[in-house]
């Protein structure tokens, strides 16, 4: 399993919205940056997502799964673009600031903190066991730690 962080401005698409979606899930659609898109590409399922609200936020505010790999973005007509659908799983108890991501000696290496703009991008398996901690979670089972 691999872990990744997609970022969302919550007035856009939210944690909520996604949750309303239910374990249908939801086009991870609209990503127009072939970096992120070939992280996507990457993408198998079941693997595990931080969903990060940019620019409102700036947290980490729950997890979620890809539900589905790759296929051909259907927002667009142009086949350059493809992306993933993804299923909420569970909140953050926390939610995980973008300044405490910053503080913790054991992120500064993130992707979110070297490349803050990048919307899709890779978490190492112990990035994420310690931002699950930081937000009240066992970053194996997802149960409150």
């Amino acid at each position: 399993m691999k872990y990744w962080l997609v970022k969302s401005e919550p007035f856009k698409w939210s944690w909520q919205m996604q949750k309303d979606m239910g374990d249908a899930g939801q086009e991870w659609d609209g990503v127009r940056n072939y970096q992120a898109r070939n992280f996507m590409r990457e993408m198998a399922l079941g693997d595990r997502v931080f969903f990060y609200h940019s620019n409102e936020g700036l947290e980490v505010v729950g997890i979620a799964e890809v539900s589905a790999t790759i296929h051909p973005d259907s927002t667009t007509d142009d086949e350059r673009w493809e992306c993933v659908d993804i299923r909420a799983l569970v909140d953050m108890p926390v939610p995980v600031g973008l300044p405490d991501i910053k503080a913790n000696p054991k992120l500064a290496e993130m992707v979110l903190v070297v490349n803050t703009r990048l919307s899709v991008q890779p978490v190492t398996s112990k990035e994420w066991m310690e931002v699950c901690k930081m937000g009240g979670l066992d970053g194996k089972t997802l149960k409150p730690a």
